[in-house]
């Protein structure tokens, strides 16, 4: 049973159907977020560290986001924060956030008079989305899937992914199943650590197309969308019309068009012929299932 209605007030305006995109890393949700952020009305924040710290609290120990409305009320007052529109505000946000929002200054990158609707595109959302569906009942959810194979090209390609494949990530107080690195028990905690980070990569990619799959389960139709990043690539005013068609709202095609972005099918210049077998090993259910194996 879902909890009564809440209404969070931010900045004097209530928030209602507020979006949140969710994604496996490098799967596109960076791109998604700066058409949102330049749609009319919309207040869209990426990474910012009051998200960011429950998030990845909820992602290492799924034990904490499973306690009732504590967890419910600890992500919406994050949320709360992360949307304010104050001074100095957009300062405190990551590079990649700024940089979608165009700012320059010190000035916030929406006036709160604008702004109608909320969402949220940080890294890792993903892990939050039973809670954030708790907190906020009537949000919309925008999920993107991305071939497994070029995710991890990617993230072996970047620091701060690499950064959770230390072997200390699982330690002996490590939760488990544990979702957001891919490893179903602590029986298999010395094998991972062992495993050839582009093995690791693809755990995690595994995991969270998994975790994707089991929303069409848990949320209505009119409140999940899914997206192929390839579709965002190759046709991008097509998928940002179904995009507007499914908020209810004009996310502007220009946000993405003549964008330079990772391009599809890179993992075939960029994974070494191990690394790439371990990846199609390891996600080959994934990768089939997703239509991807045989491309």
């Amino acid at each position: 049973m879902r909890p009564p209605p809440h209404i969070l007030v931010v900045n004097g305006i209530k928030v209602r159907r507020p979006v949140f995109v969710l994604a496996a890393p490098h799967s596109g949700a960076d791109l998604l977020a700066r058409a949102l952020k330049r749609s009319p009305g919309f207040h869209v924040t990426m990474g910012r560290a009051a998200v960011a710290h429950v998030v990845y609290a909820f992602a290492r120990r799924p034990s904490i986001a499973g306690r009732g409305m504590g967890a419910t009320r600890v992500l919406r007052d994050a949320m709360a924060e992360s949307w304010q529109i104050v001074p100095g505000a957009c300062q405190e946000c990551p590079a990649p956030c700024r940089e979608a929002g165009g700012v320059t200054g010190a000035g916030p990158c929406v006036a709160s008079g604008s702004v109608i609707r909320f969402g949220d595109a940080s890294p890792d959302l993903l892990y939050s989305a039973s809670v954030l569906l708790q907190a906020f009942p009537d949000a919309r959810f925008v999920q993107l899937i991305r071939d497994g194979r070029d995710v991890a090209a990617d993230m072996l390609a970047d620091p701060a992914s690499l950064t959770w494949f230390k072997p200390a990530m699982l330690s002996d107080e490590t939760e488990f199943p544990n979702p957001f690195l891919g490893v179903n028990s602590g029986e298999h905690r010395e094998r991972w650590k062992a495993m050839p980070t582009a093995g690791k990569c693809a755990l995690r990619w595994r995991s969270a197309v998994r975790l994707s799959a089991s929303l069409h389960q848990e949320l209505p139709r009119e409140q999940l969308l899914t997206l192929r990043y390839e579709d965002l690539v190759s046709s991008p005013a097509e998928s940002l019309d179904g995009l507007s068609q499914f908020l209810e709202t004009r996310v502007p095609k220009i946000a993405l068009l003549g964008r330079s972005v990772p391009k599809v099918g890179v993992w075939r210049t960029r994974l070494r012929g191990q690394d790439a077998e371990l990846v199609a090993k390891v996600a080959r259910e994934e990768l089939t299932r997703l239509g991807y194996a045989s491309s």
